[in-house]
């Protein structure tokens, strides 16, 4: 379990869990998040998933960034019915490999990870350009070896007949050449999409699903609105990215997958149509790109 700071932009943060939503009518999947980064009360995974499904969150995809927790999605997805997992090196985390010079052997691992049973992507794995500036004498280096690691995922997807996850910050071209230089998995998904309508144009003629978390209900996100109310809707998917992203009225409070109702209630009035209908066809989404929660068994006792 790891601990997310109690600080944000050098302020304090409300710590306290927001209260249960109105469970919602049609259930539908959170296709990120990270149960592993114990936030406020320290809720363990297992009461996550009890708040989860007492407001209609039917599971979860739970994804690694490291070796660590890319091992730890596995195992739990092996014992628990209501996660999938997914596994990968982060952007950010790849140029610490490769300083180690272990680089090929935690992406050797990242190939066996993805083989093992309700292991259903490959993620997130992508390129970050955010801190590029802050070390501008080493932004060559990270800028190549990002690239190299994203690619070498995109292999492994496609090797193991999986979807893939992509973190993209501030590198939308970049992401987007990458894909199609190497050739993007049947089922690519730009989690916590942050690009506006031109990019989801973009994802939508190729394919890609678009998946929103909490910031397509901030007040200063209308590009992401707008891109929603473009996107085709069998491309679109939903996620909290918790415990980041919280969904308004709750932003900065730490963010759970039982709040997942919060940004399909507002993607819904967003878009003009009925929050069940958005649910279903949400669900559906998820289900061509992830498989079922219940298609393979869970092969570890709990």
């Amino acid at each position: 379990m790891r601990t997310r700071s109690a600080e944000s932009g050098g302020q304090k943060r409300d710590l306290s869990y927001p209260p249960l939503p109105q469970a919602l009518t049609v259930p539908v999947f959170d296709n990120h998040t990270h149960l592993e980064i114990q936030d406020g009360e320290g809720l363990d995974y297992r009461e996550h998933l009890d708040r989860a499904s007492s407001v209609g969150i039917r599971g979860v995809v739970q994804v690694g960034n490291d070796l660590e927790t890319s091992r730890w999605s596995a195992e739990i997805a092996a014992r628990e019915p209501r996660v999938l997992a997914a596994v990968a090196l982060h952007p950010n985390e790849a140029p610490r490999y490769a300083a180690e010079g272990r680089l090929a052997e935690a992406l050797t691992e990242i190939d066996e990870l993805a083989g093992r049973p309700r292991v259903r992507a490959v993620g997130e794995t992508g390129l970050d350009w955010s801190r590029l500036s802050q070390h501008p004498e080493t932004a060559d280096e990270v800028r190549a070896v990002q690239i190299e690691s994203f690619e070498a995922h995109i292999e492994i997807a496609k090797k193991h007949g999986l979807a893939l996850q992509i973190h993209d910050r501030d590198a939308h071209d970049d992401v987007v050449a990458t894909l199609k230089r190497v050739g993007a998995p049947e089922r690519t998904v730009f989690h916590c999409f942050s690009g506006g309508p031109e990019l989801g144009a973009i994802c939508a003629e190729n394919g890609w699903y678009l998946s929103f978390a909490g910031t397509v209900t901030f007040k200063n996100a209308q590009r992401l609105r707008d891109a929603l109310v473009a996107a085709p809707r069998h491309l679109i998917l939903v996620e909290t990215d918790a415990p980041f992203l919280t969904p308004t009225p709750f932003r900065g409070r730490p963010n759970a997958p039982y709040l997942i109702p919060h940004t399909l209630r507002s993607m819904a009035e967003t878009m003009g149509t009925d929050p069940s209908m958005l649910a279903a066809q949400i669900t559906s989404n998820t289900e061509l790109v992830y498989g079922t929660w219940e298609s393979e068994p869970i092969t570890v006792d709990a």
